[in-house]
């Protein structure tokens, strides 16, 4: 039997990211959000592109969201039944093509360094413990200048 698990819309606005940026890194945006958006924050710190010592400088983006209470058809979703979270990343907002797998649904918040210049876009999903996948978060993006 083929069982398909959709995530509520109230805990995809959990996942939005992005609410603030701070940083020394550069400017950044956030894409919006719907009427039921929870806290979550996207930071950045790291050099404004100046070379330290001959060494490249580290650009980092401090990501946090908020588990999910809700599965889309509104059956109630425990923190047992999560298997963790799945960050992409990128630089082109078609195509985030890195991945971080965070394994532990307790664990609600990442910093991505190692970071180039330029702009990145962020977005979240979470894994259930049968290995079904949320829709994305909204992109929330940070740009390093040098």
């Amino acid at each position: 039997m083929k069982r398909v698990i959709k995530v509520s819309k109230a805990w995809i606005a959990a996942f939005i990211i992005g609410i603030v940026l701070t940083g020394c890194g550069g400017g950044g945006s956030s894409s919006g959000s719907d009427s039921q958006a929870a806290s979550g924050t996207v930071g950045s710190s790291g050099t404004s592109g100046q070379s330290v010592d001959g060494q490249t400088p580290d650009r980092q983006a401090a990501l946090s969201w908020n588990a999910p209470l809700q599965r889309q058809n509104n059956e109630s979703l425990n923190m047992a039944e999560l298997a963790g979270y799945v960050i992409s990343y990128g630089q082109n907002p078609e195509n985030l093509d890195q991945k971080i797998y965070v394994n532990d649904a307790y664990v609600m918040e990442y910093t991505v360094d190692g970071l180039s210049e330029g702009t990145w876009y962020f977005s979240v999903q979470a894994e259930d413990d049968n290995g079904l996948m949320s829709p994305p978060s909204d992109l929330v993006s940070k740009t390093f200048q040098s």
